[in-house]
């Protein structure tokens, strides 16, 4: 779940437990749903937030390495671009086997 979900959870489980006034005998209690809920979605934001550091998106742990070979001070090397591979396929044609039928 990311951290959005986990917001979106906690907010539902707090108007279920403190907006919603349960009337007659329901067999479900919002309210303990609610609170559940609101259990829930801060464990997940708390377990979010701990793996989001070791597992967070690519532009975070991004680093631009430089490296000396003594000749004097030198530029931070631009990452290589990926190279991409185009595969062509062509079909060839033998006139001399009929289609399938």
């Amino acid at each position: 779940m990311g951290i959005g979900v986990s917001l979106i959870i906690f907010a539902i489980g707090a108007i279920l437990a403190f907006a919603v006034n349960p009337s007659g005998n329901p067999s479900v209690d919002p309210n303990t749903v609610g609170w559940i809920l609101m259990i829930v979605g801060i464990v997940a934001l708390i377990l979010d937030l701990l793996l989001l550091e070791s597992w967070g998106p690519g532009y975070l742990r991004r680093r631009r390495v430089a490296y000396d070979d003594g000749c004097g001070p030198r530029q931070p090397t631009p990452p290589a671009a990926p190279r991409r591979r185009t595969i062509v396929e062509e079909e060839v044609v033998d006139d001399r086997v009929p289609p399938p039928p």
